[in-house]
């Protein structure tokens, strides 16, 4: 079952949930029941009535993947913060940070096409042996809570904690991601009846704009233009009208998900950082990734860009800090493209973003020099006019359609 992906899973969703919002109008939380829920909704999402052991659907490969990924992360990240404990240097936190990263890494790998890999064992794909829904997301919030060990900004870690933070199933599949004490803070809170009651409000907001978004106008851009467009010949204008659509398809379809996975959140309490924040009304590239995937986007700014530049600056490497920041940016997006797979329309739109991102440093700094001569609101509009045009050529890229 995918979420989100029908009026079935909604269903089971808030049948489960009625409990939880009955005992949230009384000002009241079970933390067990809540896990239950989240147990459940797991099973039905990573059961499989074809691929699995001994024809039993919940014994499906992805469910198995599932815990052995999940058991293996725990052990990291227990196994660290007792040694870091001891003797906190950079090789033993590179050590472990490439531990974790290892299992989403031999999965790009699989699945990439410029390795030649077909993987299949019998019947089955090797990914499915392997792989499973979310692994990436899951994969980020590990990442977190290593790196704020290796930063004593963590100290001690519940275990039993650690597992409702990654298995949280709202943002099991795509997010949005999670911080640790973030989430931790928001489950451990007494939540009064007049918050509750704003929460499941906000909830229902959620949903129907997410409905309306994911399943009517990306729904109908899909079936109505996307589908219908022929790359025949390689058709200019059918490559501009491709690129227009799919770029509104791309952010009604994910940023409906992401209201969907914000909605039972909230209805548990939760309240998830949100994704998207009108990243079609940026000015410059620069805000439209604080407006677009935020969560993603804010996870590379801290973990990547923000680390490299401190580790470089800190030990001299580079003297010219926009030289440094430059480099920050190429590392960051590239590896982002990276981590959409290992395909050259990935790669290529997480370099082309980096150098739309290092042009913009260059423009900023000579805008400095040369301010604006043109009203406020007649710059903004240009901004925001070459802002989408670029991202959607942006898009063109990452769909593979380029060529």
């Amino acid at each position: 079952m995918i979420p989100y992906g029908d009026f079935q899973f909604f269903f089971i969703a808030l049948a489960l949930l009625v409990p939880v919002i009955v005992l949230g109008f009384c000002g009241r939380r079970n933390h067990y029941y809540n896990w239950v829920v989240t147990v459940i909704m797991l099973v039905l999402i990573f059961k499989d009535p074809n691929k699995n052991l001994f024809g039993i659907s919940i014994l499906s490969f992805e469910m198995i993947s599932f815990i052995i990924y999940i058991i293996y992360q725990l052990i990291i990240i227990s196994s660290y913060l007792k040694l870091v404990k001891h003797k906190n240097t950079l090789s033993l936190f590179i050590i472990f940070l490439v531990l974790s990263i290892a299992p989403l890494a031999a999965v790009k790998v699989i699945q990439s096409s410029l390795f030649g890999f077909t993987g299949h064992l019998g019947e089955f794909s090797i990914k499915s042996l392997i792989g499973f829904l979310g692994i990436s997301y899951i994969m980020f919030k590990c990442i977190q809570i290593i790196m704020e060990i290796r930063d004593r900004r963590i100290k001690t870690l519940n275990l039993f904690e650690v597992l409702k933070f990654l298995t949280f199933f709202p943002t099991i599949s795509s997010g949005p991601i999670d911080r640790y004490k973030r989430f931790n803070k928001d489950v451990a809170r007494e939540i009064t009846q007049e918050k509750y009651s704003d929460l499941l409000q906000k909830a229902i907001h959620y949903i129907f704009i997410g409905f309306l978004y994911k399943y009517i106008i990306a729904y109908f851009i899909n079936q109505k233009v996307i589908l219908n467009i022929t790359f025949e010949n390689s058709d200019l204008w059918m490559k501009i009208i491709y690129m227009y659509a799919y770029s509104f398809y791309l952010f009604f379809d994910f940023a409906g998900y992401s209201l969907f996975a914000l909605a039972f959140s909230y209805i548990m309490g939760v309240e998830t950082p949100p994704n998207f924040n009108q990243p079609f009304k940026a000015k410059n590239i620069k805000d439209f990734w604080n407006r677009w995937h935020m969560s993603l986007s804010f996870w590379f700014r801290d973990m990547v860009y923000m680390r490299f530049v401190f580790f470089i600056s800190k030990n001299k490497y580079i003297k010219n800090n926009f030289t440094t920041s430059n480099i920050g940016f190429m590392l960051n997006f590239l590896i982002m493209g990276i981590w959409h797979g290992i395909e050259w329309f990935y790669i290529a739109y997480g370099i082309y973003h980096g150098i739309l991102f290092v042009l913009y440093g260059y423009y900023e700094q000579y805008r400095k020099k040369h301010p604006y001569k043109l009203p406020v609101k007649v710059v903004d509009f240009i901004g925001i006019l070459i802002t989408f045009h670029v991202v959607a050529f942006g898009f063109l890229i990452f769909s593979g359609k380029l060529f």
